[in-house]
């Protein structure tokens, strides 16, 4: 049984990631791949069943590499408001000092293979943020919602601002940059709207 190569398999990989970026998931060739690693294109199919197999673990090992980097300093046992501080921050700075590798897990989403690859779900990371989430919804920190509520309210905001920068401009066309006051301005409304409201106080 042959030796598995990790080098082999990470430049096959990297130079995937970079095909598709720059032509497209129709753009990516076999041939021309083994050719950009230095490989024979037989080789490409003693790590990989086929194209769509390569693709998938691509996205497996962007979505290792991505969680990992958010889950950085952060803790479940967290308090709402820090947790999902440090989420925020660390979200936004990954996506602006790896654009490549965001450009490619964000489309692989409206690809066949995002439904088949979504079962295979980050055991860990879904874990600790149910985690996080449920106690903050027992400490009255978060209002219990649908999960696509509460992502669209938590997350969806801190994505378009990433857009706006990587636009480099605003709704109105003038210059947009993502600055840290932005950031905490936006997060301090969002965490307003998850906050429950506080009763009135009894007559």
């Amino acid at each position: 049984m042959r030796t598995r190569d990790e080098n082999k398999i990470d430049a096959l990989l990297q130079h995937a990631l970079t095909s598709i970026v720059k032509d497209g998931f129709d753009g990516l060739s076999m041939q021309k791949l083994a050719k950009a690693a230095g490989v024979s294109p037989a080789t490409i199919y003693i790590y990989f069943k086929d194209r769509d197999d390569l693709i998938q673990q691509l996205y497996m090992r962007e979505c290792d590499k991505y969680f990992g980097y958010i889950m950085t300093g952060f803790d479940p046992e967290m308090d709402f408001a820090t947790g999902l501080t440090i989420q925020w921050k660390n979200r936004a700075r990954y996506h602006l000092e790896h654009s490549d590798e965001t450009h490619f897990m964000e489309h692989f989403k409206f690809t066949p293979l995002h439904r088949l690859a979504h079962r295979t779900k980050h055991q860990g990371f879904s874990e600790a943020m149910k985690r996080w989430v449920t106690k903050a919804i027992e400490n009255k920190e978060l209002v219990r919602m649908p999960i696509e509520v509460y992502w669209s309210v938590a997350f969806a905001p801190l994505y378009n601002l990433i857009r706006f920068h990587q636009a480099g401009v605003n709704m109105a066309g003038d210059p947009f940059t993502l600055t840290d006051e932005v950031l905490m301005q936006t997060l301090t409304l969002v965490l307003k709207a998850l906050k429950p409201e506080t009763p009135p106080p009894a007559p």
